[in-house]
């Protein structure tokens, strides 16, 4: 039986974040499942290549280094330290949220596909880290449960170069639309997937969230029709979309009383002030995506006024225009 590439992937970061020492190409190929199936090693070469920049444009630190002491073959591995959250501070509403999360990692069927895998990296003489048999390894985060189907398919169409339609909504309360999308690779971002693509329909690239796609996926047209641009950071494209970005700017927005609270989050407040005969707060966001938070601020309507700058009003008007169907005034 063929292993999928989304199995093959969380078998790789099972095998490389239990391991204490550096684990050649070869090592890897005959005790992670999914690669012995390789027909020849340039087909391995390539697969092992195509995972290593996956595993690295999701965020995963994959480290290399020698072999052994006596080697100069390199070696990989995912250092825990580098892979883990450092101490977070919960609130008891978002302890209880965790130990949900927790619960569902505990299924039988990714607690048993997990022991085997590590089960065969010791059978192979790989060095396991004794605490990898007492801890969840947690390789693909929980909210991708609900998206497997849909991420299975996408990174099919990567791998092969095929264009793909599906249906996606870009809010919970909106409706489904066909989309068609020439795929560059799905990456996470704050426990989140996104796909990464060229969107055919509105000639630009687009990033979709894997938990807004409804129904199937989709290939059609050749194979190795689809590439990824040369130069282009898909873990860039993301950040700027979700607004997970570097710090870039402020923008001073003001927004109605009891109004506006996921602004409220991301800002400091600088004054209370009336506009137009409504109370409410002038507040100073730090702004890392401009696009994100001209749509955050143009899904709030007359509860949220963009003060400065020019440019971020200007993008809000033309959202809400959008929204409304007119165009310039």
């Amino acid at each position: 039986m063929s292993t999928s590439k989304i199995e093959r992937l969380m078998n790789l970061v099972i095998c490389l974040l239990s391991t204490r020492q550096f684990l050649t190409a070869e090592k890897i190929r005959e005790s992670v499942a999914g690669y012995g199936n390789s027909a020849s090693d340039e087909a391995f070469s390539r697969m092992f290549e195509r995972d290593k920049n996956e595993l690295r444009d999701l965020g995963i630190p994959l480290e290399t280094g020698p072999a052994s002491r006596f080697s100069t073959i390199e070696g990989y591995r995912i250092s825990p330290t580098a892979y883990g959250l450092p101490d977070v501070d919960l609130s008891q509403e978002e302890s209880a949220a965790v130990a949900v999360a927790v619960q569902l990692w505990k299924s039988p069927e990714l607690a048993a596909a997990a022991q085997r895998a590590l089960l065969k990296l010791k059978a192979a003489g790989v060095q396991v880290n004794p605490h990898s048999e007492a801890t969840p390894i947690t390789a693909v985060p929980a909210r991708t449960r609900g998206s497997e189907p849909a991420m299975g398919k996408l990174l099919a169409a990567v791998d092969a170069g095929r264009a793909v339609r599906f249906p996606h909504r870009g809010a919970p309360n909106e409706p489904f639309t066909e989309r068609t999308v020439e795929p560059w690779g799905v990456v996470t971002a704050h426990g989140r997937w996104y796909l990464v693509g060229h969107d055919v329909d509105r000639g630009a690239v687009r990033t979709f969230r894997l938990s807004r796609i409804g129904g199937g996926v989709t290939e059609f047209g050749p194979s190795g029709a689809v590439h990824k641009p040369e130069g282009v950071e898909l873990r860039e494209i993301v950040d700027r979309a979700t607004g997970s970005g570097e710090v870039t700017g402020t923008a001073t927005v003001w927004v109605a009383e009891g109004r506006a609270h996921d602004l409220r989050r991301l800002a400091t407040t600088t004054a209370d002030e009336d506009m137009n005969d409504r109370t409410g707060s002038v507040l100073e966001i730090p702004v890392r995506s401009w696009d994100w938070i001209a749509r955050l601020i143009a899904g709030h309507g007359a509860e949220a006024l963009v003060l400065a700058p020019p440019e971020l009003r200007h993008n809000v008007l033309t959202k809400l225009r959008d929204a409304a169907g007119k165009g310039e005034p």
